[in-house]
């Protein structure tokens, strides 16, 4: 598979300078610029899946009627929380 590019972009000097300062050894500043774009598209990724499933949520609660409680929901992630830190410590 042959590769593309991105189009250059044009960015302040500051920017650029505090790209190359956090690079690591051996690390180019297209390699951060590509593990930069990775990253976020993998987060917009999972937050439009994280949409997804919200918005088929609401409609399933709407087709059915069955909502809960904020307060109540959060209570049993406390529980969930407080058994797995039992069985951690």
């Amino acid at each position: 598979m042959k590769s593309a590019t991105f189009p250059s972009i044009r960015v302040a000097p500051e920017l650029r300078a505090a790209a190359e300062d956090v690079l690591e050894e051996g690390e180019s500043l297209s390699s951060f610029a590509e593990q930069s774009l990775r990253l976020n598209i993998a987060r917009r990724q999972t937050q439009q899946e994280f949409i997804k499933r919200g918005l088929a949520s609401r409609d399933e609660a709407q087709r059915t009627g069955e909502y809960h409680e904020a307060d109540d929901v959060l209570a049993e992630l406390d529980v969930l929380l407080d058994n797995i830190e039992e069985k951690q410590a």
